[in-house]
């Protein structure tokens, strides 16, 4: 069994952000190039309120991507798949290791089909895997994201009776265009919009959290090890808050670590009591120079058991941000560019700071004082309960 691990990223930004610039013409070209194929595919899609309420067994959902933060914000609408369709079984098409390494425990996923990062490297074996899927027939087929080619050209491909996404060529007055109307700005909940657009429900339900199931011995095992890094017992009574701060990200969503003593040092001004467990990515090189207490992990389920087991987590915008939401930690998603709304961590305690209005660390850090105000007033009996959940 692959597991998926933290791959490195080192701090110098220049490259990341080529690559990522590179990536989104990559993309224009592509839709470009296959603008009338993709746009063909909206005769197959699903007539908003047409999806039945019954009859639907086997599912496939398509997320042909490989990117942690992009898998995590899947797991609301296998959430609502498996409220809606309890005795369904689901496959799940992606990319990399991430999704069989987050959700092969789910107990309605059957399968987890995961392409290679890097398609191009390895075609044969990509064809044979995308070939067994097309083999299969499904009762349902969902395109999980918006404007992702290769998700589309997969949807097309595969057999199905319903299949859902979101159309490419939607005008005003045709009944595809429900599919557009009202529908969320945040990543994680378009998709669960999309599913209750073709079953025809009311909007107005509350959305599903971003949820990764932990097993209780992973629980378990992550509060020891995280005991064994604060060097207390497992049956201390120590009340001490204590916050995870991952400070790497890619390209210009990292802040340097300059701006990161800044931010540390204002921090424990207003809360010189607060504990601060140093989560390293990848490269294994800390970010906070003087923190006593780093973790370092480059397995995901042993990261995020250790996450979890946390009273508060603060990051920039990365997929480790999304994980720690997944599990149930309070989390606050510090965001350098301009789509905190399509991003935030939400719900319950999670929030988000838009750093550009602030022009160093200690600004962001007064805003994040505040932030752990209000988890100290969280009441202390709502932890274990959290807990219980994020094994759902």
């Amino acid at each position: 069994m692959r597991e998926y691990v933290l791959h490195p990223t080192l701090p110098a930004n220049q490259g990341s952000a080529f690559i990522g610039r590179a990536e989104k013409e990559r993309r224009k070209i592509l839709a470009h190039l296959l603008g009338r194929r993709l746009r063909a595919i909206d005769a197959q899609l699903c007539a908003p309120g047409g999806l039945p309420e019954h009859g639907i067994h086997r599912i496939l959902v398509c997320r042909p991507n490989h990117r942690l933060g992009n898998t995590v914000l899947i797991s609301p609408l296998l959430r609502e798949l498996e409220t809606m369709y309890p005795g369904a079984e689901i496959d799940i098409l992606s990319a990399g290791c991430a999704a069989e390494t987050l959700f092969r425990t789910r107990f309605q996923v059957r399968r987890i089909i995961s392409l290679p990062r890097r398609i191009p490297r390895r075609p044969l074996h990509s064809i044979r895997l995308v070939r067994s899927v097309v083999r299969e027939r499904y009762d349902l087929a969902i395109d999980a994201c918006l404007q992702s080619n290769m998700g589309r050209l997969l949807l097309g491909a595969c057999t199905a009776r319903f299949k859902i996404g979101f159309p490419y060529a939607a005008e005003n007055g045709s009944p595809l265009a429900a599919y557009h109307q009202s529908c969320p700005t945040h990543f994680a909940l378009r998709n669960v919009h999309l599913l209750r657009v073709a079953r025809g429900m009311a909007r107005a339900q509350s959305w599903p959290a971003l949820n990764v199931g932990l097993e209780p011995l992973e629980l378990n095992r992550g509060k020891v090890v995280l005991n064994a890094i604060l060097e207390q017992p497992a049956e201390s009574t120590d009340t001490r808050p204590v916050l995870g701060i991952f400070a790497n990200a890619t390209g210009d969503k990292r802040y340097p670590e300059t701006w990161w003593q800044e931010f540390i040092a204002v921090l424990r001004q207003r809360h010189p009591d607060v504990r601060i467990v140093d989560i390293l990515a990848e490269h294994g090189l800390s970010q906070l120079p003087g923190t006593p207490h780093p973790f370092y992990s480059r397995n995901l389920r042993k990261l995020a058991a250790v996450l979890a087991n946390l009273d508060g987590f603060i990051s920039a915008d990365c997929g480790v941000m999304h994980l720690a939401s997944a599990v149930g930690a309070p989390t606050l998603g510090l965001f350098s560019r301009d789509n905190s709304d399509k991003y935030a961590p939400y719900g319950g305690t999670n929030h988000a700071i838009d750093t550009q209005t602030c022009s160093s660390g200690a600004q962001v850090a007064e805003q994040a004082s505040r932030w752990v105000d209000r988890l100290r007033r969280a009441h202390r009996a709502e932890r274990p309960t959290r807990l219980l959940e994020s094994t759902a």
